[in-house]
């Protein structure tokens, strides 16, 4: 193998996978290889330059390579998770015996682990980082320019941005508070829910914003709760990604609170996405109970009650405006 190239492995070759699989592959010195337990992505991929299960009408960089076989981990200098964040822990324990002790491990996948705690700090690695943005896969994958926060240490991020991202349109803004960049990830998902249902009743930008300047006072609480930095709202991952996820209309959690909002039921059985922001809110809103702070977010206990106590929408509105 050419030794001025670098192994990067996207575990998971869904939609987001496969763009940002399409973004690393345009700087040159990145080996990308998509991992996937779907054999015909996989054949698709290495036979056709295509993924025509996500991306249709697509082809890809004709450099990227996928594979089915966990062996591959043993190659990578550098591993991205785009798995379903319930998932991550499981198998990176089982990655994790055959890979370098100084590769470094991205995670992408925007939740908490199936047992509610933070993937970084569940998964078994020596150089882990958390990276989280106000990016749409079908943008990343069309080449426009996209941003993400980086959360870890600053030599893994100097290493990241030096070396991976070169050429490829992608840009990064730093913490060091990992657990900060997690929570954001989480949490944005259940106010795009939020903001969405006013948008579906009011169709309002007033009402919007209102909401949103709402929410984000929410989340630097929450950031003081779990004892993060506060100024982690302030990067790509916080106010970037909340307003990514709640203000447009590609996003699954604002359209599934834009549809309750116009009257429609709520379907729990829906995508993962969907599903990941109802779990959110189950989560939140028995967690500020449990630590008698539920007063301080009053967002969250109006989505809870809305969800999982039989409340109406009327009930919901009646306490965001209070």
């Amino acid at each position: 193998m050419d030794q001025d190239r670098q192994t990067v492995i996207i575990a998971g070759a869904g939609v987001f996978g496969t763009a940002i699989a399409e973004r690393l592959a345009w700087n040159a010195k990145n080996r990308v290889v998509l991992y996937s337990i779907e054999k015909d992505v996989v054949a698709d991929i290495n036979g056709n330059h295509r993924n025509t299960k996500y991306f249709p009408t697509r082809f890809l960089n004709a450099s990227i390579v996928a594979t089915d076989d966990k062996r591959i981990f043993s190659d990578a200098d550098y591993i991205l998770l785009v798995i379903p964040s319930k998932a991550i822990v499981p198998f990176s324990e089982e990655i994790r015996p055959m890979t370098k002790p100084d590769c470094m491990v991205v995670n992408l996948a925007k939740g908490m682990s199936d047992d509610g705690a933070f993937i970084t700090e569940k998964i078994p690695f020596g150089r882990t980082a958390s990276m989280k943005g106000p990016t749409f896969a079908i943008e990343v994958l069309n080449g426009f320019p996209s941003s993400f926060t980086f959360g870890g240490e600053e030599r893994d991020f100097q290493d990241f941005k030096s070396n991976v991202l070169p050429d490829t349109g992608m840009y990064l803004d730093y913490t060091k508070d990992i657990r900060g960049v997690e929570l954001m990830s989480v949490l944005k998902n259940m106010y795009a829910i939020a903001i969405g249902l006013v948008s579906g009743r009011y169709n309002s930008p007033n009402v919007d914003f209102m909401v949103y300047t709402k929410a984000v006072n929410e989340m630097r609480r929450f950031l003081k709760l779990f004892r993060c930095e506060q100024t982690t709202i302030f990067g790509y991952c916080g106010l970037g990604d909340l307003g990514l996820t709640s203000l447009n209309d590609l996003s699954r959690n604002r359209t599934l609170g834009m549809l309750m909002g116009k009257g429609f039921s709520c379907d729990q059985n829906g995508s993962s996405t969907v599903i990941e922001g109802y779990r959110t809110i189950k989560l939140m809103g028995e967690l500020t109970r449990e630590r008698q702070v539920a007063e301080r977010f009053p967002l969250v206990q109006a989505l809870y009650r809305l969800m999982y106590e039989g409340d109406d929408l009327n009930d919901y509105l009646q306490t965001v405006f209070s």
